[in-house]
């Protein structure tokens, strides 16, 4: 090999390794340890940058990725160090959910509950003091209904009930951890009575005092069960209060050996009324019951309650039956009566189980007794029925938890 060529190989070689040496360098190492001062042009860039940043920290809840939130409370945008300029928040198909800033500027919430089983997206803008621009993106997706439970309550929120009306709540899912949906429940009364709740079994829990509701009196349910445990898996959505007014105190008994019924208010007997009760074979349940549904006419077929002849029919189906309020979920109704003769109202029994009132057809006759008696009629007042020699009817059959004496019903309480 000529000198000339190896001399070429050796600065081909010394070149190679000069630039491994300069890719090592560059990949890390100490700035000092090449014994320079090292180059701080990048970190002065990094600097003026982070000072150019706004200082706004905006959090949105739930947080981004989150399952199984709240349809009520938990969705939400706040900014510290800044205020809050413009909130978007949309489902996953782009319809926009509206919602309301806060006077400060400082929070954003929906204005309305949101849809279960429904992903979300929300996009929030905002400025610190010196007018700089932050943004945060998050999404989630709500509880659904595979995964939650919604009580139905009765009686309705604004409504003028009888004394007898207790708050009854039905759930769509059975409640194994009663305490805990028990606690997040109240039921208060203007006249200060003390109210206890008790459960029928997992689906059903009604609340009463010891007495019947003071007239005139108000009474608030409190629904604060959104994201109360209920079951294993299963939690509540519902946050709300609802109010209701106790009307006039109006209790009525009916006596099935005189065949009348006496219409009492805060005591003093106010009306008579001849009756026709529950036949020999077909006996009306005794006891306290309260109207819970009335209907100015409705139909009533035998086969619905069991009363079907050879052929399976009903052994009765009447089209427009009149003034019929609803005392038992299986179907004690009191109601009028157009189809007897007059002379049976006060001397026989001779109904299927239900109390009949003198009336005519088509509900429009308000000079008979059943007119008089329906419009005289609250849902939540109390019928009494008693010497029919049937048993009681049964507590949960209804409204009709006011035959239960207080130490059983404060027993059957979770907490």
């Amino acid at each position: 090999m000529t000198d000339s060529k190896r001399r070429g190989r050796l600065a081909a070689a010394s070149a190679l390794l000069g630039g491994v040496l300069v890719l090592t360098a560059c990949s890390g190492g100490d700035a000092d340890a090449s014994g320079g001062g090292g180059d701080t042009s990048q970190a002065k860039v990094d600097e003026a940058a982070a000072k150019k940043s706004s200082e706004a920290q905006i959090t949105i809840t739930p947080k981004d990725g989150s399952a199984n939130a709240s349809i009520n409370n938990s969705a939400a945008v706040t900014v510290s160090k800044g205020t809050l300029t413009g909130v978007t928040m949309t489902t996953q198909d782009g319809k926009a959910v509206a919602g309301q800033l806060a006077a400060d500027g400082r929070s954003w919430k929906p204005s309305t509950p949101l849809e279960r089983s429904t992903t979300y997206k929300v996009a929030a803008e905002a400025k610190d003091s010196e007018g700089r621009i932050a943004h945060e993106n998050a999404s989630f997706t709500t509880v659904s209904p595979a995964n939650s439970f919604i009580g139905t309550f009765t009686p309705d929120n604004g409504s003028t009930v009888g004394v007898g009306m207790p708050v009854s709540i039905n759930f769509d899912k059975a409640i194994t951890n009663k305490a805990a949906v028990q606690k997040g429940i109240t039921v208060s009364s203007s006249s200060g009575q003390e109210v206890a709740c008790h459960w029928f079994n997992a689906n059903r829990m009604d609340c009463r005092p010891q007495d019947y509701w003071k007239e005139g009196s108000t009474v608030t349910l409190k629904l604060a069960l959104d994201g109360v445990q209920g079951a294993s898996g299963v939690y509540g959505v519902q946050q709300k209060t609802v109010t209701f007014h106790i009307g006039r105190n109006q209790v009525s008994y009916v006596d099935a050996q005189t065949k009348q019924m006496k219409v009492t208010q805060d005591g003093k007997v106010v009306k008579t009324i001849p009756i026709s009760a529950g036949s020999p074979d077909n006996k009306t349940y005794e006891g306290r019951m309260v109207v819970s549904e009335k209907f100015k006419q409705t139909r009533m077929n035998g086969a619905t309650v069991g009363f079907t002849d050879d052929d399976g029919k009903g052994e009765y189906d009447i089209k427009d039956v009149p003034h019929a309020m609803r005392l038992t979920t299986s179907g004690t109704f009191i109601h009028g009566n157009y189809w007897g003769a007059p002379s049976v109202f006060g001397s026989a029994n001779t109904s299927h189980g239900c109390v009949g009132l003198r009336d005519a057809k088509g509900a429009n006759d308000p000079s008979t007794p059943a007119a008089w008696f329906y419009n005289h009629t609250l849902i939540g007042d109390v019928v009494v029925v008693q010497h029919t020699g049937d048993k009681t009817v049964s507590p949960d059959n209804g409204l009709n938890g006011w035959n239960m004496d207080w130490a059983q019903w404060k027993a059957g309480s979770a907490i």
